[in-house]
């Protein structure tokens, strides 16, 4: 059976080096990320995760395959709120003349995988990630949305809590 894969691509006016610093910033909100938090030692097989503010939840649990700043970043994923198989994510920056090409690969789907709200939100990510690093913040639409993540957190599925979550192997 054949696997699928999620390839988006987006030029970002600014440096690589800042948007590096916004996919791999650690212990601070990643606007762009849905306000999680990266929590990793960005040693390849070192677990990774992107959690709620407080540590109380993990939408996303893996482990670091690669990281090369400033042009590669990839890990392995689970995404918590899912029954999704464990794929992997690759980040790729690479400077062009208007600022930063931004690739990004989520791979090791399944063939028979119903990828659509995943891609949906990988397209939202990168839009947002843009709007983040060449203005600062998100746009007044996606801060909406997150208050409304925020503000109903506690109703997210019980095997979204950190105490219950384990890093795949």
């Amino acid at each position: 059976m054949a696997e699928q894969e999620i390839r988006h691509s987006i030029t970002i006016a600014a440096p690589i080096d800042r948007v590096w610093a916004e996919i791999t910033k650690v212990g601070s909100r990643q606007r762009a990320q849905l306000d999680s938090v990266l929590e990793t030692s960005f040693v390849p097989g070192d677990p990774l995760y992107y959690k709620s503010e407080d540590g109380s939840r993990i939408f996303m649990v893996g482990r670091v395959v690669a990281c090369e700043p400033p042009t590669t970043f990839s890990h392995t994923q689970v995404l918590t709120m899912r029954d999704d198989p464990l794929t992997v994510v690759t980040w790729t920056l690479e400077p062009v003349p208007e600022g930063t090409r931004v690739t990004l690969i989520n791979s090791g789907w399944p063939a028979d995988a119903k990828m659509e709200k995943v891609d949906s939100t990988w397209k939202g990510i990168l839009a947002s990630l843009k709007t983040v690093v060449e203005t600062g913040d998100v746009s007044g639409r996606q801060k909406v949305t997150l208050l409304l993540m925020r503000t109903f957190m506690f109703m997210m599925p019980a095997k979204t809590k950190a105490d219950r979550v384990r890093v795949p192997d």
